[in-house]
């Protein structure tokens, strides 16, 4: 009877164990990340720095400010913010039709949401020239009245095809969060004499805008280096059509140098733009960590 009474107390000891096991694991399991992430981001990113001083700090202000690289960035950050910004509010849509109606051909609709990510970019470029390339079949001809979908080497061609390639980001980051919001909030609010638009702005906008501006920060920093859906169709002249990627591009084989500077100028741009956003989610999500 004292030998019952004296093990028990050791019933316990497995747990520790396992506790035990899995503390001498932590940092095996941390650093396979650490190494993972120095390898495919930090040292990359590091050698294109390192790359873009080749000529000096001198050398790499004179490329950075050069009138054609300055055209190139204003061209780029100008028509990537128009083009988020006409994500987010169409994005926002989509998602919210994807997740509160129900009709045929929704699956379908879902697949062709996620077509800009499978989608090789050059493809892309291919697919938006034929509908709004020279040979387009938009094509009216009513009287004297003549219509075509023609934008090959405008700036109207550089944003519709970040239109193209940036549209799933906003659909996808604001889709899970609809699916989890309380939707009794806004009954609530309904029964309580509030509009549709003022449900909208003041239970649903609040709950869904950390997931707009996930999407839009992804979909800014792809917008700011896309390539290969613009090539094809923008034409590619300087100070009208180029935009920064390409300028980099077409840089790379003359002065390697310079188009690691641009890269770099680049990065930094949505770099910012990332850590802005983020600030902006932490002070909207503030209230649910108390």
């Amino acid at each position: 009877m004292a030998s019952t009474v004296t093990g028990a107390p050791r019933l316990p000891a497995p747990t520790a164990r396992r506790g035990e096991t899995a503390t001498n694991t932590l940092p095996l399991q941390v650093g396979f990340v650490t190494t993972f992430l120095l390898v495919v981001v930090v040292l990359p990113i590091a050698a294109v720095i390192s790359k873009s001083t080749g000529n000096g700090w001198s050398g790499f202000w004179e490329v950075v400010s050069s009138p054609q690289a300055v055209a190139a960035l204003k061209l780029t950050l100008v028509i990537s913010t128009l083009a988020v910004l006409t994500t987010a509010v169409f994005g926002t849509v989509i998602a919210w039709v994807l997740v509160r109606d129900e009709f045929r051909g929704k699956s379908v609709v879902n697949a062709i949401i996620d077509l800009p990510f499978a989608l090789p970019t050059i493809v892309a470029g291919l697919v938006i020239m034929a509908l709004y390339g020279p040979r387009t079949p938009l094509d009216v001809t009513i009287g004297s009245f003549h219509f075509d979908a023609d934008v090959t080497f405008t700036r109207g061609a550089i944003y519709v095809a970040l239109l193209f390639v940036t549209l799933p980001f906003v659909v996808r980051t604001v889709q899970p969060v609809l699916i989890e919001l309380d939707q009794e909030l806004e009954d609530a609010a309904k029964s309580l004499g509030a509009g549709s638009f003022t449900t909208f702005r003041r239970i649903v906008l609040p709950g869904i805008l950390p997931g707009i501006l996930s999407g839009v920060a992804m979909a800014f920093a792809r917008a700011v280096g896309e390539i290969g859906a613009i090539v094809l169709i923008a034409g590619n002249l300087p100070f009208k059509t180029e935009v920064a990627s390409i300028h980099l591009f077409y840089r790379i084989e003359q002065d390697p140098e310079g188009s690691a500077a641009i890269a770099v100028v680049l990065l930094v741009i949505s770099f910012s733009v990332l850590l802005g956003i983020g600030a902006l989610r932490w002070l909207v999500t503030r209230h649910e960590r108390g």
